[in-house]
């Protein structure tokens, strides 16, 4: 078995040097996403809502070339510049990953993120998981 690079136009060109995501056998990682705009290349720059559906419309890009959706998700990191922002967090991500086949998760707060964004967020999934 070898390590397959996910990359698609449809997500953010990686940052730094890594990828949009790797898969080994049936496992996908995903690497930390933020509010970029894939058809541009810039900061979506708006509310903590805006950003947050940015950041998951991004992995569900990078899901999507792999050949996977949202309820393949096993477990999702975020990272947050303000624990304030927990309760809009979660309300849009509810939209993305429903009770029944929500991920295992955490949500930290950071002191700085790449861009110097609000909210970055990373996801590790499954073909075998839905």
């Amino acid at each position: 078995m070898a390590k397959k690079i996910i990359k698609t136009e449809s997500a953010p060109a990686p940052v730094g040097p890594y990828n949009q995501a790797t898969q080994w056998g049936d496992l996908l990682f995903i690497s930390g996403q933020i509010a970029i705009i894939p058809e541009n290349n810039t900061i979506l720059e708006g509310t903590i809502e805006e950003e947050t559906h940015q950041v998951l419309k991004n992995i569900g890009a990078i899901l999507n070339a792999a050949g996977m959706d949202y309820p393949d998700v096993l477990k999702c990191s975020v990272f947050v510049k303000d624990m304030h922002l927990f309760g809009r967090i979660n309300a849009v991500y509810a939209e993305y990953f429903g009770e029944d086949t929500a991920p295992a998760r955490e949500l930290v707060q950071v002191s700085a993120l790449p861009k110097f964004v609000n909210i970055e967020i990373s996801a590790i999934a499954t073909k075998k998981a839905s």
